[in-house]
């Protein structure tokens, strides 16, 4: 009889914010700019590590992965979302359920490893500077980070296979957004003492662990930063950590918010307590990818300046990496010549500003439209 049950659920029912049609158009558009704006800023700082030479360090390595993750992360859930804010009928199959579970798992477990792995990354970079080249060599980097992929890809398979294989007696309607996990395990009709002791143990080992490794490795940074004698370099040493403390205390930050936050014990607020989790959950997930490529590209100078030349290149189509000199003639008038160098170097943004050079009456353009019109 169980086995009869359990087969005729074939799909599962999102209620996410039918109750509220209203805000499903609202939030619709609002997610979608989130949604663009997270493809946006993590395509852009993906390609930017892997297309600039000058990236291609440990640290920009993982922030590459980083973005991917941010990136796949969003993409197993959001369309879905999305889409059954204008479809009537809210429904997920269950593959597909078992498919958005075991992505943002992995994506989520393998973001905690990884965020460790940088925490290391940036230990050995301050307090042991001399050795960081041979620790953090090409080919310890490289599997650090395809081992952060296989155990959150590892993890997610073990509890994504313990609860498919749950009997689900009938009630196939889901009270969220997405394909929450504790919110599928209350639907099924038999103990799952097994898988919540296998997400406890999964919790301690890829929440409580990286963050006890991260705690304790910004310990020995601190340290040895309060040790550097001149203010300058201390501000310098400091700089060099302070994106990757303020990406660990967003993703962190958020998930304590969301474990740590009061439940409403009034029957009559249970609707709005209800509303204000699925909605918290839902930003959660959009939040921290959205703010990583926003904190790296504001605090490291050398993705900036990456970001804008890789710009210059991809608008100055000009053979042989050349860029254009503008020179003064005698009659007042301005002539275009190539030069050899390559095209943006130098150059601090797209526009007209032009610098004359000290030693020859040449003027050189700092920031160029690539229109092929000058004025």
């Amino acid at each position: 009889m169980g086995a009869a049950n359990q087969s005729m659920v074939t799909e599962f029912v999102l209620l996410g914010l039918s109750a509220h049609p209203t805000l499903e158009k609202t939030f619709f558009v609002l997610i979608l700019l989130m949604y663009l704006g997270i493809l946006l800023g993590n395509g852009v700082l993906l390609l930017v590590t892997a297309l600039d030479a000058h990236l291609h360090t440990p640290m920009h390595f993982f922030l590459g992965h980083l973005s991917l993750l941010d990136g796949c992360y969003t993409t197993s859930s959001v369309p879905l979302i999305l889409d059954s804010f204008l479809t009537p009928r809210k429904t997920i199959s269950f593959s597909g359920c078992a498919v958005q579970m075991f992505l943002s798992f992995a994506m989520g477990a393998t973001e905690c490893v990884l965020l460790g792995m940088m925490a290391f990354d940036r230990y050995v970079a301050i307090c042991r500077p001399l050795r960081y080249p041979v620790v953090m060599s090409e080919a310890a980097y490289v599997p650090m980070a395809a081992d952060s992929w296989v155990a959150g890809g590892a993890n997610s398979l073990v509890q994504v296979s313990l609860a498919v294989q749950l009997p689900f007696c009938g009630d196939n309607i889901i009270n969220h957004v997405t394909c929450e996990i504790l919110a599928v395990l209350k639907l099924a009709c038999a103990d799952i003492s097994i898988n919540v002791i296998s997400m406890v143990v999964a919790n301690v080992i890829f929440l409580g662990v990286p963050v006890l490794f991260i705690f304790v490795s910004y310990i020995f940074i601190l340290t040895t930063i309060l040790r550097i004698p001149s203010a300058k370099g201390r501000k310098k040493a400091f700089s060099t950590c302070s994106a990757h403390l303020t990406v660990v205390v967003v993703f962190y930050g958020a998930i304590l918010f969301m474990d740590g936050k009061p439940k409403s014990k009034d029957p009559l607020g249970a609707d709005k307590q209800d509303l204000a989790d699925k909605l918290i959950s839902l930003f959660y997930g959009l939040l921290t990818p959205m703010l990583n490529p926003i904190i790296y590209s504001l605090r490291n100078k050398d993705v900036k300046a990456a970001a804008r030349s890789l710009v210059a290149q991809k608008c100055c189509p000009f053979d042989g990496g050349s860029h254009l000199i503008i020179t003064k003639l005698s009659e007042g008038k301005l002539s275009l010549e190539l030069s050899s160098s390559p095209c943006g170097l130098g150059t601090k943004s797209i526009g007209i500003t032009w610098e004359l050079t000290q030693h020859t009456e040449s003027w050189v353009p700092l920031q160029i439209y690539c229109t092929g019109i000058f004025l």
